[in-house]
């Protein structure tokens, strides 16, 4: 059974200016249902995450800080957040949402949580929308309870997942695998144990190939025991951000490479949504609809 977490309707609505692109995940949730790829047994709704699995990533300081609301102007601005209660409470759901999806994953294969990817936060601050780090959480969740210690992170959205690559700098039991706009934010990218910089304007053709060669590579060298996917859609070439030139079509077949492999492998796999920038949200929620799509397909 293809288990998702969804909270955007169980928490109070963000400010105005923080709506967009926060809405696509609830029009992403309602056309999953509406078209029968997902039905209301196949939907979660998390609850906050217990805090001594934010500790095993994040500093205490820094966790009190953001609970409390005590980050200063400057640590706001870097999130692209205004701190809320609301806001912090989303985030902790997002973060027991894909801890859940860990769970479930082990028991179907899959699991997918409509929000989440929160790769740019780090062990002590947040940044780039990202408050808390649910595939770090997740990660440590699983090395703790479950006595993993072969992880694989793929990271595909077009931004590099730095506050992920810097949090698993010194742990041989997560390998990190980014690949991301070389161009793009954030300007100073951390180390990844496989990271593939893009030139502007790549076409699906080079990318497909691109992510083959390096994600065959390292199954090579490193056979994970589970797989955490950010499967953000700001690689399309009609987002505002993203800089590449790839189509609904490769996005899918992206997805196809990463799904198909974890299958052949035997080995679980969470998603999380990631970016999507694209002005005509239905071109968004389509390419994020492809990926539940294919995990229907590909594991059920």
């Amino acid at each position: 059974m293809l288990k998702t977490a969804f909270a955007e309707r169980y928490v109070h609505p963000l400010p105005e200016n923080h709506r967009f692109p926060m809405e696509k995940y609830d029009l992403l949730y309602r056309q999953l249902l509406y078209e029968g790829t997902l039905e209301s047994s196949n939907i979660f709704i998390p609850d906050s995450i217990a805090e001594e699995w934010i500790l095993k990533v994040h500093d205490k300081s820094y966790l009190d800080k953001l609970i409390n609301l005590e980050l200063t102007s400057k640590e706001q601005r870097k999130t692209g957040f205004i701190l809320s209660k609301d806001l912090v409470q989303r985030e902790l759901i997002i973060m027991e949402g894909t801890r859940l999806c860990s769970q479930f994953a082990l028991e179907f294969g899959v699991a997918l949580n409509i929000a989440g990817g929160t790769h740019h936060a780090f062990r002590n601050r947040g940044e780039g929308f990202c408050l808390l780090n649910d595939f770090a959480i997740s990660a440590h969740w699983l090395m703790n309870e479950v006595r993993l210690d072969k992880i694989l992170i793929i990271d595909l959205d077009v931004h590099q997942g730095n506050g992920t690559a810097s949090i698993f700098q010194n742990d041989n039991r997560v390998f990190t695998f980014s690949m991301h706009g070389a161009n793009n934010y954030p300007l100073y990218k951390e180390k990844s144990n496989v990271d593939v910089g893009l030139e502007d304007a790549i076409g699906d053709n080079e990318y497909l190939y691109l992510l083959s060669k390096n994600l065959d590579e390292i199954l090579t060298q490193f056979t994970p025991q589970f797989i955490f996917y950010q499967c953000g859609v700001d690689i399309l070439d009609s987002d505002k951000l993203g800089r590449l030139n790839v189509s609904i079509q490769g996005c899918k077949e992206r997805d196809k490479i990463v799904f198909n492999a974890a299958k052949s492998l035997g080995v679980p796999v969470v998603c999380a949504m990631g970016g999507g920038y694209s002005p005509d949200i239905k071109v968004i929620v389509e390419a994020h609809a492809n990926t539940f799509r294919l995990a229907q397909n590909i594991f059920i």
